[in-house]
């Protein structure tokens, strides 16, 4: 990035990382003061004993943390989040829509101007920028009405991800003592992610650049600044600017699952030996990349092969559904017809309930196919530890949890005792 560029002046504030790695550095020290499992208000002394002891003045420790107070549906509405309660053909079908596509496309034209000077500054893709865009705030129309403040209090003082929320909570107190932002502007989603593009603090705290000149950032009335600023971050995380963030593959019948482990990558050529093709049943390209194959509704439903760009997209948002619908909505803004799979059918497939993976996740772990701890997540434990089971029962090896694994499961617990002794049996 070239910094004496007059179109992007960035803000010195922005890039002093001090107080954020003072906040790093005490994290550790401050474990013992776990806000999780304390009320309210005992979290609240807790928050400001960690923002004394990273520095902040009195006007953050005294009077924002005093005004700080919970918001209930928070809680409701992080257990309810769409990765976890749609099929991945409802989430799709919801965030690369007809609207998306038309709006997206007058934007792309819109800002011509723009774009070119972003993508020459930063190497990304305008299509990504205005896919984003879309998905994150259907173009500015829903940028939040919660209290930012409040809204990560809350989630800072519950147990599932607390000390994530409070870094994030700490980096908004640097926002405000820094005066990059105010108490009264601070409006966001439910998660406080904030502006146009929906930025958490630390990413604004980290990567934010006034795109419009005039001397402040701010990323919920300048397109601009807020559109430079998911530039720059995508630029600073790893983006390439050469390469795309992956595509649809067709598998062959009998595909070889033995043969690949999810959430795990392997050389292009490799997928070329074991069949897969293009969409259109061309043979995959011969380019020196790595790749990794996802089934988001299993063997029946569509594939993909990921490039490391698409880790880049989960960066932002750390959901495999959010980051595909990212690539797709970005592809069919420049001419791509989107999944073919859709096209031609439907997964037929019935969406499991968070409480029903809970359970099988309990049912693995006792049959010692080891998921963690039981959270009613699809996630890189849960699909190795299915996949295991898939293979030692002779099923179809994709990792998902369809209606034939739960029978098979059922069964298989259901064997084991009646072999299994009673305590009052002799051995």
């Amino acid at each position: 990035m070239n910094s004496s560029n007059p179109f992007v002046k960035q803000s010195v504030n922005f890039f002093s990382y001090q107080k954020l790695i003072i906040i790093c550095l005490f994290l550790p020290m401050l474990a013992n003061a776990t806000i999780a499992d304390e009320n309210f208000l005992q979290c609240k002394v807790n928050l400001a004993q960690r923002a004394e002891t990273a520095g902040f003045s009195t006007y953050i420790t005294e009077t924002v943390i005093d005004n700080i107070s919970p918001i209930q549906r928070v809680i409701a509405l992080d257990k309810k989040q769409p990765e976890f309660t749609q099929t991945f053909e409802q989430y799709i079908k919801a965030r690369v829509s007809a609207y998306h596509l038309r709006v997206g496309k007058e934007k792309l034209q819109n800002n011509n101007a723009l774009f070119d000077k972003l993508e020459k500054e930063y190497g990304i893709p305008r299509q990504y920028l205005v896919s984003f865009w879309g998905l994150e705030t259907v173009f500015g129309k829903h940028k939040g009405k919660m209290s930012v403040l409040n809204a990560l209090a809350t989630l800072a003082c519950d147990q599932r991800r607390s000390e994530f929320f409070t870094l994030e909570l700490l980096n908004l107190f640097t926002l405000i003592e820094r005066k990059q932002v105010s108490v009264e502007q601070l409006k966001g989603s439910w998660a406080g992610a904030m502006g146009h593009m929906q930025f958490m603090p630390t990413a604004l705290l980290k990567y934010a650049v006034d795109g419009d000149n005039d001397g402040k950032v701010d990323i919920w009335q300048s397109e601009v600044d807020a559109l430079t600023t998911a530039a720059n971050y995508l630029n600073k995380i790893g983006w390439q600017s050469k390469e795309r963030w992956g595509r649809e593959v067709k598998l062959p019948k009998n595909f070889a699952f033995d043969k690949v482990a999810f959430d795990q990558y392997y050389p292009l050529n490799y997928f070329q030996q074991l069949g897969v093709q293009q969409t259109n049943q061309q043979a995959l390209p011969d380019y020196n990349i790595q790749a990794e194959l996802y089934l988001p509704s299993g063997h029946k439903g569509p594939a993909f092969l990921l490039y490391p760009n698409f880790n880049v997209i989960m960066t932002w948002n750390l959901s495999k559904s959010y980051a595909l619908s990212v690539g797709i909505l970005a592809n069919k803004l420049v001419g791509a017809k989107g999944i073919e799979f859709f096209n031609k059918a439907q997964t037929q497939i019935t969406p499991f309930s968070v409480v029903q993976m809970k359970n099988l996740q309990s049912q693995l772990n006792s049959l010692g196919f080891n998921t963690g701890k039981p959270d009613g997540i699809w996630g890189p434990k849960s699909r190795d530890a299915i996949r295991s089971f898939q293979l030692q029962h002779q099923l179809i090896a994709d990792g998902y949890p369809n209606q034939e694994l739960f029978s098979t499961i059922e069964l298989v617990i259901s064997k084991t005792e009646l072999v299994t002794p009673s305590i009052n049996q002799e051995s």
